[in-house]
């Protein structure tokens, strides 16, 4: 599969991991609930700022644990792709002492899937399951579960712990999460989705259309997409008549961000009025892909079809 150019690449949180959670149904998420560590740990300061943190030291958390301090109600994470924006301050567990920082900035292009956030200690992933937009979290993690990389990674002593206080600013749709919707037309593709939401393209018999046309195939309730909006998308691309994709957002492991302005005309047309938890189908005619060719590589000569879930507008 081929990568999207002409969309913004995630890029890591400071030098910290994360692994992505599970997937599972929204509604059956609770917010993480630690005693212990709400006793250890206190995060003074507005959410979204720099905490003011201190840690009863030593803390020496004999398994790993979580603790909401600010709930938020907003998207829960729920699966490994999914985009979130995260802030954290990071603090050795045996002295206290504040080892790194993100800065802190409403900066959505350095929104990261959980799973690109999973180099380093992976014993966090169970712990931001089901964690919502607008929490701020403490987690503990033992040396036991630190292991020597992560210790390394911290600077702290092989076999000490450390506490994170973390603020989930933005957390974006795992998939589109509108309603169905009803469409007569003739002569189009249809959309058949796997569990987790990844659309597959079943294409009809006979010629594609001859001008350019799209669907809505699910309706969002969220924020509208203009032609000045920056959105997060997942993406699926393939041509006429083919069998495999030319770009696919979800083989990627994440999704894309992009200028509505800077996709190809079609693309752009067919997203701009829409709303997040969109799901839309879009059918470009073969004499009008030049502009898919170079930002998205899509093949010469041949009628394409995007399956585009808006995930969310940014800015």
């Amino acid at each position: 599969m081929r990568r999207l150019p002409a969309l913004v690449a995630v890029t890591a949180l400071a030098a910290i991991g994360l692994v992505g959670c599970s997937a599972s149904p929204a509604a059956s998420c609770s917010d993480p609930t630690d005693s212990a560590i709400g006793a250890a740990v206190q995060a003074d300061g507005d959410f979204g700022t720099a905490p003011t943190v201190s840690v009863r030291s030593p803390f020496l958390p004999e398994q790993s644990g979580a603790q909401t301090l600010i709930p938020g109600d907003g998207e829960r994470l729920t699966v490994d792709n999914q985009l979130a924006l995260v802030d954290v301050t990071v603090f050795d567990a045996t002295t206290g002492e504040k080892l790194v920082a993100t800065p802190y900035k409403s900066d959505v292009a350095s929104a990261t899937p959980l799973s690109r956030l999973a180099q380093s200690i992976p014993a966090i992933a169970p712990l931001l399951h089901c964690a919502a937009e607008g929490s701020r979290v403490a987690v503990a993690i033992p040396g036991s579960d630190l292991g020597a990389q992560g210790a390394q990674a911290l600077g702290v002593n092989e076999g000490d712990g450390a506490v994170f206080v973390f603020d989930l600013r933005r957390v974006f749709l795992p998939a589109a999460n509108g309603a169905d919707q009803f469409n007569a037309d003739s002569g189009m593709p249809s959309v058949v989705r796997a569990p987790d939401g990844q659309p597959g393209v079943v294409i009809p018999a006979g010629d594609a259309p001859t001008e350019a046309r799209s669907q809505t195939i699910k309706k969002g309730s969220g924020e509208e997409v203009t032609a000045d909006s920056s959105v997060v998308i997942h993406l699926q691309g393939i041509a006429w008549g083919a069998t495999t994709t030319f770009a696919s957002t979800w083989d990627n492991g994440a999704p894309g961000q992009a200028a509505v302005s800077a996709l190809p005309p079609a693309l752009a047309s067919a997203l701009e009025g829409q709303t997040v938890g969109s799901q839309v189908l879009v059918v470009v005619p073969a004499d009008q892909t030049e502009a898919d060719q170079q930002a998205l590589q899509a093949p010469a000569d041949k009628a394409l079809v995007y399956v585009v879930d808006i995930l969310g507008v940014v800015g």
